[in-house]
């Protein structure tokens, strides 16, 4: 399957005269609970020729491919990216972060990283991963008779909160490894793992019974991180002179 991604985004650059800069797993295959007919969520960063930015017009910054059962491919360009990252848009930084990388050139991805303390804002993270969980709680946890897959997806998100409460750092992907840091061992730590192991061995999770323990967990830690994001200082976007600096050493170091 990488042999097909990396001729797919080979066809990109070919087709819309850019350098593929990097390219990751962005969904449930980096977070470690794919189920057996998953897609590849495959993202992008790419970087048109100088020229290029160099116009008076507004030009399309996304190139995003037909989406069929097998492959989700898209991409932002260079200069949206680092706008986006100077923002803490918690997608991008997860990009940057993806156990699952399909391509890396150059040293500017790098570059980002080292930047990720500039780039990442709790709040915003918070925000943004709170909002992912009461969304597939609320609408999907609720009843007797549950869509068991979107546990992963609430849970993934508040083990993501508990993180920066505790670390002030963005969340890693994986969400083995979040479980394993930010939980303690214990009955719902062993029904959390019964569902993951079931999923992971393919077994049909669509539908099934709530499970108690998991849903007061969601529920309390829901209202808990409504309440702590109150707290929580909105931090500036740092100076944008140092993301200028990657765009340009970014056109240097591919074209020049």
């Amino acid at each position: 399957m990488n042999e097909k991604i990396i001729s797919e985004l080979k066809q990109i650059e070919e087709n819309n005269d850019v350098r593929i800069i990097y390219a990751c797993e962005s969904g449930s295959r980096a977070w470690g609970f794919p189920s057996k007919d998953s897609d590849y969520d495959v993202r992008f960063i790419y970087i048109h020729p100088v020229d290029w930015y160099l116009s008076i017009h507004e030009k399309r910054d996304v190139i995003e491919m037909p989406i069929n059962d097998l492959l989700d491919i898209n991409g932002w360009d260079i200069r949206k990216s680092l706008k986006l990252f100077r923002k803490s848009n918690p997608p991008f930084l997860e990009w940057l972060e993806s156990p699952i990388v399909y391509l890396e050139r150059y040293t500017i991805t790098q570059k980002m990283r080292e930047l990720d303390n500039l780039g990442f804002s709790p709040l915003s993270c918070l925000y943004h991963y709170l909002s992912i969980a009461k969304g597939n709680f609320r609408k999907y946890l609720q009843s007797d008779i549950v869509r068991v897959k979107k546990y992963f997806y609430a849970l993934r998100s508040i083990l993501a909160c508990k993180w920066i409460e505790e670390r002030n750092t963005m969340p890693p992907m994986e969400f083995q490894l979040l479980l394993n840091t930010v939980l303690p061992n214990g009955n719902l730590v062993d029904d959390i793992q019964d569902l993951l192991v079931r999923k992971k061995s393919g077994e049909e999770l669509d539908y099934g019974q709530q499970v108690k323990s998991i849903n007061i967990f969601l529920d309390e830690h829901i209202q808990h991180f409504d309440h702590y994001l109150k707290s929580v200082v909105k931090k500036q976007p740092a100076d944008e002179i140092m993301f200028d600096n990657i765009f340009r050493e970014a056109l240097r170091e591919v074209w020049l």
